[in-house]
């Protein structure tokens, strides 16, 4: 996943191979062009343009949501409730469309109620030094409970048609609005991760936060930052979701945190803190979603997708701490 600045190998030896492994982002890469392939043969209709096009819809709001989720990941925190964040700024946007309020109030709700959401949830973290896993366990919780006490078992509809236009206007041909604001936003992510001193810090927390706070690092601070922009984020997602389906319901966005974390520990970010790349992240998220794609093609059930996703999360955990072995063996 990452570089362990090994010493130089003989070509076609075992151990090289193990090196190039580390190198994740290729693995990914490779991956990803296994699925490809694969898939344009298991259907005449994956390599279509238009259904292309669309298959980004199916996981564009994840991905925005993997980006934010990357970098807590990286200073060792993290967010299980950004499902249900998206779910009860999904119903604010709701009652404010039933009450009338126009497309740019819409959107500004659901930023408004994500930001809150995180502000929350980094309070409570960061302020208050309490466990982020327990913390994000209760607001999963309160938030979905609220969306559901005040739903019960209806459904809001009435979204004006301006506002669930959003979720198919195309910038060009081909590229919906959500899809490339999520590639201007991963550029952003990727430019403040690896190319500024922000990033450096977030990673020196990752490693040792103790030693960062002792160098001058506002670890709380930083800390209460991400989570607010975690939620931010998610009520974005929550916006083009909305307007993509066109309704709220209390199961909205239902087991998207596990799809999310998925993405981000697939894409190379230690789960332990300290390592990870945005180009990783990316790469994860564009093979999750047309391996998805391709199944959905071919007619794959839901429940097979779920186990494959489970397994994709129990490897990308588990094979960095195999090579890490298989490293202290070689080096013993």
């Amino acid at each position: 996943m990452t570089n362990f600045n090994l010493t130089p190998l003989p070509p076609y030896s075992f151990t090289w191979g193990l090196r190039l492994m580390r190198r994740w982002e290729v693995l990914l890469a490779v991956l990803l062009l296994l699925v490809m392939v694969g898939n344009s043969f298991l259907s005449p209709y994956f390599l279509d343009p238009y259904n292309l096009a669309d298959a980004t819809a199916n996981f564009t709001e994840k991905a925005m949501i993997a980006l934010p989720m990357a970098l807590l990941i990286i200073v060792r925190e993290i967010d299980i409730s950004v499902a249900s964040i998206m779910a009860l700024a999904s119903l604010l946007i709701g009652l404010a469309a039933e009450a009338g309020v126009g497309v740019p109030g819409l959107v500004a709700i659901g930023l408004l109620t994500g930001l809150a959401a995180g502000l929350l949830n980094g309070t409570l973290i960061a302020g208050l030094g309490l466990p982020s896993i327990v913390v994000t366990i209760g607001t999963l919780s309160l938030f979905r409970g609220i969306t559901a006490v005040v739903l019960g078992d209806r459904a809001i509809t009435a979204y004006p048609e301006a506002f669930t236009d959003l979720a198919t206007m195309k910038v060009i041909p081909f590229v919906s609005l959500e899809f490339a604001l999520f590639l201007a936003l991963a550029a952003v992510f990727a430019l403040v991760l690896h190319g500024t001193v922000i990033g450096r810090r977030l990673y020196a927390i990752g490693l040792n936060p103790t030693a960062a706070r002792f160098s001058g690092l506002n670890v709380r601070r930083t800390k209460l930052v991400l989570f607010t922009l975690t939620g931010l984020l998610a009520g974005l997602a929550a916006v083009f979701l909305t307007a993509r389906i066109g309704s709220t319901r209390p199961n909205i966005a239902s087991g998207w945190e596990l799809e999310i974390i998925t993405m981000v520990i697939l894409g190379g970010v230690s789960i332990a803190g300290g390592a990870g790349t945005i180009g990783g992240v990316v790469l994860a998220v564009f093979l999750l979603g047309m391996a998805g794609f391709g199944m959905g093609l071919v007619n794959v059930p839901g429940i097979v997708m779920s186990t494959l996703i489970g397994l994709l999360l129990l490897i990308a955990v588990a094979v960095p701490q195999l090579l890490a072995r298989f490293r202290r063996g070689g080096e013993g």
